[in-house]
């Protein structure tokens, strides 16, 4: 009957969305991973091609209720003097994917230097999402019978479209140095509707980070006699406010070539959600990663926090005509 009742309820949740609930965003764990859903300004910050793969289960308790997949690609173009990417997520809620929204975006990047060692991106993105709603996955409180179940039964009346197209906007700015870097970024800018019951806008969101990265070898030795890197710490920060919701995450990685660990907190205005525990192995043009959430909030003890997986593949860099400083931050 515990199962029965965690089913309805985030069937409820889905519906309350659909009817005209303020929706929000995916959120990752691994920020850094997928750069380019954090801020279309990230596109071509490495300069050389990179590919990057992500994969999120998020409450697995739940009956699978929250799964995200994303792959994104972008580059450094000389003649356009900035970074293009492209970006493709796919969302499934609930069993089955009972709701589910697949968006494909494009973005530009305008690169700049402002001073003598610092660098601006300011990026531009633009796509298409469509969000549908598969009616008979869906489970409601009102069909639960204590002795047989689920009874099929429901008052909920279904909407005359259970898939809508939107277009979609987004807009940052990313500032970096050789050793810290700052950000800032906009997104749904045009507020599109996405609901199945009338008008409902996506709600704004806006996405604050800034890092560093410290030296703590006692030089800035290539390797050590183990074969490791330099070992760098970089304390971050990311705020992010969406629908009257503000998540803060407070975040520490230890970049020990080829190994990173990380730790990261996130809270609310009123509520811990949750720490995020990361490792991560990468050489010059790989990397793949691994993080896992503990839920700290009420929901403790009914999710099973969240797994998530990344893959990133730094391509050959073709040929520049000028020489391109890339950005010095973290992969995870």
């Amino acid at each position: 009957m515990k199962k029965l009742t965690k089913i309805a309820l985030l069937a409820a949740l889905m519906f309350g969305v659909g009817q005209g609930a303020s929706a929000q965003d995916v959120i990752f764990s691994q920020f850094y991973a997928n750069p380019l859903y954090m801020n279309p300004a990230f596109a071509g910050s490495k300069v050389c091609p990179r590919l990057s793969l992500n994969y999120r289960a998020q409450w697995p308790a739940l009956v699978s209720a929250f799964t995200t997949v994303a792959a994104s690609y972008d580059q450094y173009i000389d003649a356009l003097h900035g970074g293009v990417g492209g970006i493709v997520m796919a969302d499934r809620q609930g069993d089955h994917g009972a709701l589910s929204t697949t968006s494909l975006a494009a973005m530009y990047a305008f690169r700049f230097q402002l001073a003598r060692e610092v660098w601006v991106n300011a990026g531009l993105k633009a796509g298409v999402t469509n969000t549908s709603l598969n009616w008979n996955d869906l489970r409601f409180p009102d069909m639960i019978d204590r002795i047989n179940g689920f009874t099929g039964m429901t008052s909920a009346q279904m909407p005359d479209n259970t898939s809508v197209w939107y277009l979609d906007f987004d807009a940052g700015v990313l500032a970096y140095g050789p050793a810290w870097y700052a950000g800032f970024a906009a997104s749904h800018l045009t507020q599109p509707s996405n609901g199945f019951y009338g008008v409902t806008k996506l709600p704004m969101k806006f996405t604050a980070n800034v890092g560093a990265l410290i030296n703590i070898a006692e030089e800035a030795r290539r390797t050590s006699s183990l074969g490791l890197g330099t070992p760098v710490l970089s304390p971050n920060f990311i705020y992010q406010y969406q629908a009257g919701f503000h998540y803060f995450n407070y975040g520490l990685y230890l970049d020990w070539m080829p190994f990173l660990v990380g730790v990261w907190f996130r809270n609310g205005i009123e509520n811990a959600d949750a720490f995020i525990f990361q490792v991560g192995f990468q050489q010059d043009y790989f990397k793949i990663g691994y993080s896992y959430d503990v839920t700290v909030s009420k929901l403790a003890n009914n999710t099973s926090g969240a797994h998530e997986f990344s893959l990133g593949v730094l391509l050959p860099c073709p040929e520049k005509k000028h020489k391109v400083k890339a950005i010095r931050c973290p992969s995870f």
